[in-house]
């Protein structure tokens, strides 16, 4: 699936939540007064997936505070999710997309090569979606470690 750019109109999405509950793009977006920060990564509870979330957590009050929501999606089961979720005291929602049907609309799904080796995966991804809907960042094969600091640079948050 081909990336999104800047600009671009981002794919509506409804998905469960580790806690039961269903999220959708739709409803983050009016709740934010600057966007959605959507990242996606490929596995609750690896090291550099921890990293990041807990990156992410560490962040929200400010970002937040910026006037932006923070929703990640990965293709874990919910109840992996809600395992992470209390593992990690994460505050935001973590989304279940075991279909890839967000991560391939979104372009963060697709080969990916590691240590020599080609397979197809999440590629490690953030979009910022206005409250509009449209793209304002899209970067993709993000560093799980710094990526939330830079991501604040790029925002002009720091």
């Amino acid at each position: 699936m081909s990336r999104l750019e800047v600009g671009a109109t981002a794919p509506d999405f409804s998905l469960p939540a580790a806690d039961g509950s269903t999220v959708s793009l739709a409803e983050l977006r009016q709740s934010a007064e600057n966007g959605v920060i959507v990242y996606f990564y490929p596995a609750a509870g690896t090291p550099g997936c921890t990293k990041q979330a807990c990156d992410f957590r560490d962040s929200l009050g400010s970002l937040t505070a910026a006037g932006y929501a923070v929703v990640g999606i990965s293709p874990d089961s919910v109840d992996k999710l809600a395992r992470f979720t209390a593992d990690e005291s994460l505050s935001f929602p973590v989304l279940s997309d075991p279909e890839h049907t967000v991560l391939e609309a979104y372009g963060a799904w697709g080969e990916k090569k590691n240590y020599g080796r080609t397979y197809t995966g999440v590629i490690r991804s953030t979009v910022v979606v206005a409250p509009e809907g449209t793209v304002t960042l899209a970067q993709y094969n993000v560093r799980a470690t710094g990526h939330v600091a830079k991501l604040r640079r790029d925002l002009k948050l720091d």
